[in-house]
């Protein structure tokens, strides 16, 4: 007696009507990918890779998008470039630890469908470990910074590397059969990553990995796309080769990236423009007998620290003839009237916008104002004179700064000359001084 198959239903071990089986089981293959094995622990390594060392050195890149995304650059090609290739290896060269790899012949899928299946999961996941430690980066930089923003160009750049050395990982993981591949392959890519930025040549700009100095310049818009077709024609010549039915297919991709390659050569150093907001000032609010103070855009959000720390000099040269109504960054050159402020650097003298040390940013900024930069000529010629004038600005710069004690110990005596000098003759005395601060003849200079 038989019976008949419901309507709508299938027999045990068929497959639906509507889905071949070849579909069905690359399917199944790659959910499989996605949720088990390798793949999901090198997203997880990768967000790790990246946030680690960044974190460690925050106070170096938050509050600055082109810093930010330099050190983010670099950590995701250096480190995670390597990282993801040899996940991929190691995935590649499964069936043949396995000694499975025999079966693969008798599965209803060509060999190109098989590799993508396989390599998929690590290459998505690595793409996604790389987004989380975006987000957390860019959410930790976004509340310091201040003109400008992030470069998604870059951002794609650095997904298309990743996917990119994810395929071709797996490639050499089937062709290789030793255990060590995978840790040999990261520690040559790492080399042959790193050791381009070492290079004069313009040639150097093909490394995907290379450093672009985005503090101050932004990428051409199109170099993004021109190197995606680099990397990844590459990671696509290799996968053809190796996996395409038609081998020849292989020709395609690798002119695509000669084509690339020979765009991004000769451009060189012109693949970095000036970034805009990077020379645009900012100053302070204007208020009566105050100076003002001018920085770039990007470090605007440091200005409620910098009006901080020289506000006690600023009341120190108040009513003082010739005395600067403004300073401004070294970046734009400051005219007559004007003085320079002392750099600032993140990680260094600022950190989340604030000054680490103020007082020692204030005796900076009240060197610049002292200093006169003159040849050893005209020391030699008054060695006397000169050594008084050294003196002179030592004092002046310390008792503006409020510091302690002088650089040089004789100071002191002139230092205290000026403390305790009726208030009225100090300023007659600084504007006096003040209207020969770029005099390098010691006679010109009024005497402590």
């Amino acid at each position: 007696m038989t019976t008949s198959a419901v309507p709508g239903t299938t027999s045990p071990g068929k497959t639906s009507p509507g889905k071949p089986p070849a579909r069905a089981a690359l399917s199944t293959a790659l959910r499989t990918g996605f949720r088990r094995g390798i793949a999901p622990w090198t997203g997880l390594a990768v967000a790790l890779t990246l946030l680690v060392p960044l974190w460690s050195k925050a106070a170096q890149w938050q509050g600055n998008w082109g810093e930010t995304q330099t050190q983010l650059h670099a950590a995701a090609a250096l480190l995670c470039g390597p990282l993801v290739a040899a996940a991929a290896c190691w995935q590649g060269g499964r069936e043949h630890r396995r000694r499975t790899a025999e079966l693969l012949f008798s599965v209803p899928r060509s060999r190109l469908a098989q590799v993508t299946t396989a390599a998929t999961p690590i290459a998505l996941w690595a793409a996604a470990g790389y987004l989380l430690a975006l987000a957390v980066v860019f959410a930790a930089t976004a509340p310091y910074t201040g003109a400008g923003g992030p470069s998604f160009s870059v951002v794609v750049m650095d997904l298309g590397l990743l996917l990119s050395l994810g395929f071709v990982g797996f490639v050499v993981g089937r062709l290789v059969r030793w255990r060590l591949t995978a840790p040999v392959l990261a520690a040559a890519l790492y080399v042959l990553l790193g050791a381009p930025g070492y290079v004069e040549s313009d040639a150097r700009f093909l490394n995907p990995a290379g450093h672009y100095a985005l503090k101050g310049h932004v990428l051409v818009w199109w170099f993004p796309p021109v190197m995606l077709a680099w990397t990844g024609g590459i990671a696509v010549t290799v996968l053809l080769a190796y996996a395409a039915r038609r081998r020849v297919l292989a020709v395609v991709p690798l002119a695509l990236a000669v084509a690339a390659g020979a765009v991004i050569a000769p451009t060189g150093e012109d693949l970095l423009r000036d970034d805009p907001t990077a020379t645009r000032r900012v100053c302070s609010a204007p208020a009566s007998g105050t100076p003002q103070l001018c920085v770039t855009a990007p470090d605007a959000p440091v200005l409620p620290s910098v009006s901080a720390a020289l506000a006690g000099m600023f009341s120190r040269l108040e009513g003082v003839p010739g005395a600067p109504v403004a300073y401004v960054d070294s970046t734009f050159g400051p005219k007559d009237g004007e003085a320079s402020l002392a750099h600032v650097m993140r990680g260094w003298s600022v950190t989340r916008n604030k000054l680490t040390d103020p007082r020692a940013y204030a005796s900076e900024t009240a060197l610049g104002l002292v200093n006169r930069d003159c040849p050893n000529s005209s020391a030699r010629s008054d060695r006397k004179g000169a050594e008084r004038l050294t003196l002179t600005d030592d004092a002046v710069r310390t008792w503006l700064a409020g510091d302690d004690s002088p650089w040089n110990p004789d100071a002191r005596p002139l230092v205290t000359r000026l403390e305790v000098m009726p208030d009225a003759d100090r300023r007659a005395w600084l504007g006096r001084y003040l209207a020969t601060r770029t005099s390098c003849t010691p006679a010109e200079v009024p005497a402590l």
